[in-house]
């Protein structure tokens, strides 16, 4: 890196980051150009941990158009799948979920999802299947939980949730963030053309 100064991190190819935020809420942006100048691009991950909120990718072109992308959790896309052109965020299944994660769900293991739950849903969103997937998540663990609770074993669905999620992180995140770690890798060694 070439140094900070008000506006974050100069790397050496010219761009900026920046991390800002408190506690819960974060934010990382990075842009081509020093964000000051006129005709900067630039990504922003903005990410909330507190309890029911995720986070958002917002890129911005030097034309100045804005793309926002939600991070969403898991259970809301398979929830989004199943529904399809009928889907409310606010529908049945999501608010029993959220009540009991409001009332049963550990802050740290809330606090773990959402920092998986993005990742988890990025690499299902890439797989093939993915429907299937989403099918899978809604009839095996969201409908699932939901009649657990709905019959007072709340102990049985939150070790569904909490398997579901360690199960996911191992099958679909721990896999995508190796690739992605590898390309990072590959990317950033220099080629030695000595013989």
């Amino acid at each position: 890196m070439a140094g900070k100064d008000k506006y974050g991190y100069k790397h050496e190819d010219g761009h900026y980051s920046k991390m800002t935020g408190k506690g819960s809420s974060s934010s990382y942006s990075i842009y081509d150009k020093n964000p000051s100048e006129k005709h900067h691009s630039g990504t922003h991950v903005n990410i909330n941990l507190s309890k029911g909120k995720n986070g958002s990718i917002v890129e911005h072109g030097p034309d100045g158009k804005t793309i926002k992308t939600d991070i969403s959790c898991y259970l809301t896309t398979a929830c989004m799948k199943f529904y399809q052109d009928n889907f409310n965020d606010d529908c049945y299944e999501l608010k029993v979920l959220r009540w009991f994660r409001d009332n049963f769900v550990t802050e740290e293991d809330i606090l773990h999802y959402y920092e998986v739950a993005p990742i988890i849903v990025e690499a299902i969103n890439s797989e093939e299947k993915s429907k299937l997937i989403y099918d899978y998540i809604y009839d095996n663990i969201i409908d699932f939980c939901i009649s657990e609770i709905e019959n007072g074993n709340y102990d049985v669905a939150y070790s569904r949730y909490k398997n579901s999620i360690l199960c996911f992180e191992e099958t679909f995140a721990k896999p995508l963030l190796e690739q992605k770690f590898i390309k990072v890798l590959k990317k950033s060694v220099p080629t030695n053309n000595t013989k």
